[in-house]
Order: structure tokens, then sequence, then C-alpha cells
């Protein structure tokens, strides 16, 4: 059974612990850098990518999560969580920092502010998948080693991604409780 860490600076921790272990993994908060190192994979959580950014520097984390994701920690970025594992963001604040790891661009609030949040059925990874949008970010461009996995509506937006040991959706499945992108994501972990 695989530890996995879920970032616990800000954002959506218990829901994501709690979809972890439905979907057969330990699941550990991540805090300080010492955790960070005891585990098998992360959770980013969504929440506030500015915010979380400028946490993670507080607590010293942003390099050390920088340099395991560099050295094949698997991670899983839902919604802010996709920000921060972004390697370019647009309509970022100024100086936003992220960890990067994937080759994409992704555009903040894109499908608009908190009234405008929707739920769609879409398909992840070839499995049909019921997605919450909380001013979701989406995917504006990918590098050439990145796989798209999922599309929304409106304008066929590119809303989930996979680039190697990393895996980013700009919807919360942690909200529905379907333990799909959750099982998908721990098995990740068990085969890498």
């Amino acid at each position: 059974m695989p530890t996995i860490g879920v970032l616990a600076l800000q954002g959506d921790v218990r829901e994501h612990a709690r979809m972890l272990q439905e979907a057969g993994a330990t699941a550990v908060a991540v805090r300080r850098p010492a955790e960070l190192d005891a585990v098998d994979g992360l959770v980013i959580p969504g929440g506030e990518s500015t915010t979380m950014w400028k946490l993670a520097e507080t607590f010293d984390l942003l390099d050390p999560l920088r340099m395991r994701i560099k050295e094949g920690l698997p991670a899983y970025g839902s919604c802010a969580g996709m920000i921060m594992l972004a390697d370019r963001i647009e309509d970022g604040v100024a100086g936003q920092q992220t960890i990067g790891g994937i080759d994409m661009v992704v555009r903040r609030n894109a499908f608009g502010r908190q009234v405008d949040s929707f739920e769609s059925d879409l398909t992840f990874a070839g499995q049909r998948v019921h997605a919450v949008f909380i001013r979701a970010p989406w995917v504006e461009s990918v590098g050439a080693d990145v796989d798209v996995l999922g599309r929304a509506e409106p304008g066929d937006r590119i809303v989930a991604v996979r680039q190697g040991p990393l895996l980013a959706t700009s919807f919360h499945p942690e909200l529905t409780g379907d333990v799909s992108v959750h099982r998908y994501f721990v098995d990740m972990v068990r085969e890498l």
C-alpha cells in the first residue's frame, strides 16, 4: 500500500486524503520537508495558487518540492495544484512561482470567477467522470511529451494531462465521491 502525501498548506486536504484511502493508499499530511521525504507520491490540492506558493515559501517547502518532483516523485495536482505543476502560467500575479514539472501553459481562473463554477461529465483517461469546476484553470498548450487525458466544454478545453509521473486536472474529483481519478493516480504511484 503506497503512502501518498497531501500537501497540507491550504485547500481540500481532508477530501483528498479520504479519496486516496478509498483508492487503496495510506494518506498523510505534508507540511514539512521531512514529511515530504517520507512519501511515495504527493497530491497538491485545489485552493488558491498564489496563497499556496507563498505558504510553500514560508514553510521552506518550495525548493524541496521542486527537487522531489525533478527526482521523479509522482504527483497529482487538482485545480490550483494543476497551476502549481505547470512550467508556465498565464494571468498569474506578478512574480508568481510554481513547482513546475509539466511542460504546459495553464491559464488561471480561465473558466471564470466563483459564480461561474459548474459541473460536467467528461471522459478522463478513457472513463466517464463527473467533474466539478470551481474558478478552474484550463491548459492553453502542452509540450510534445504531455498526454491529454481529458477535455471539457465550453470550447473543448484541455482539463486533464499527464507527463510521466505527473498528473493534473483542472477539476476537483475529491468533491464528487467518484474515486476514478484518485485510483488512476494510486495505480501510477504503484507502477513507478
